[in-house]
């Protein structure tokens, strides 16, 4: 499956990719990555020659339609582990265990530490759990991951992707092991994931804001709610102004 899908990708958006020396070719490592796109569980391990297990929310396997037997069937054949996300530390713990499990088997493990997509291309402050945990628990190295231009091959509202060529630069692996068995101290998580966001920052030459991408967000939709508020004050406004205006004229 993987084999099958990775090579239709490579086919026919021709992905390009820099620092693939940096995977290692046999043994565990954690890939952080940013997150642009939907797609970027989908390129990322489409150039790789090992499998990589991402986190993938429960909502993937269980989507109905087309699409989403499509997308169920593609996590499952590269082997994406599901979370059910509906108790966020519940959720977040089966994450992390997870993660070790991958790791113990000598296998690699992706993660996004954003913990979403960006809302607009930016790259955000990293969460301290998942990523950080999971290196510290496992001494595992981090290898930096920058996806460049996936959220243009089909921004939202858009059902046909557009056919380019995105990117994946992958940067050295990074070795924390000197925080091994720390995974519990709340500055040394925090250290460590700024430390490969910065990385990542390098990599991808987006620009940095720091506040997590949920909170992005949610002023996002605030704003747009505002927005649309403020609009329909507008043309009720013009409204009561209009009659007004006929009524004088009479």
């Amino acid at each position: 499956m993987k084999f099958s899908i990775g090579g239709a990708l490579k086919l026919a958006f021709r992905p390009w990719v820099e620092g693939l020396e940096h995977i290692p070719a046999e043994g565990p490592a954690i890939l952080a990555s940013n997150h642009l796109s939907f797609s970027d569980s989908f390129f990322l391990p489409a150039v790789l020659d090992r499998k990589v297990t991402f986190i993938a929310k429960a909502e993937y396997f269980t989507s109905p339609g087309v699409k989403g037997k499509l997308t169920a069937a593609f996590f499952k054949g590269v082997g994406q582990l599901p979370v059910d996300r509906s108790g966020a530390r519940g959720a977040g713990e089966a994450a992390i265990k997870s993660g070790i499990d991958v790791i113990e088997r000598g296998e690699l493990f992706g993660i996004y530490p954003e913990g979403t997509r960006s809302p607009d291309g930016r790259l955000y402050r990293g969460k301290p759990g998942g990523l950080a945990r999971v290196a510290l628990a496992t001494g595992a190295p981090v290898i930096p991951v920058a996806m460049i231009d996936t959220e243009k091959i089909q921004p939202p509202g858009k059902v046909v992707p557009k056919l380019m060529s995105p990117g994946i630069r992958i940067g050295k692996p990074l070795d924390f092991s000197r925080y091994h068995g720390m995974d519990h101290d709340r500055f040394i998580l925090r250290s460590v994931t700024d430390e490969v966001m910065y990385e990542i920052m390098k990599l991808s030459g987006q620009e940095y804001v720091d506040i997590y991408a949920t909170a992005a967000k949610r002023q996002i939709a605030e704003a747009e709610k505002a927005a649309r508020e403020a609009a329909k004050e507008a043309e009720r406004a013009a409204k009561e102004d209009g009659g007004s205006e006929r009524g004088g004229d009479r």
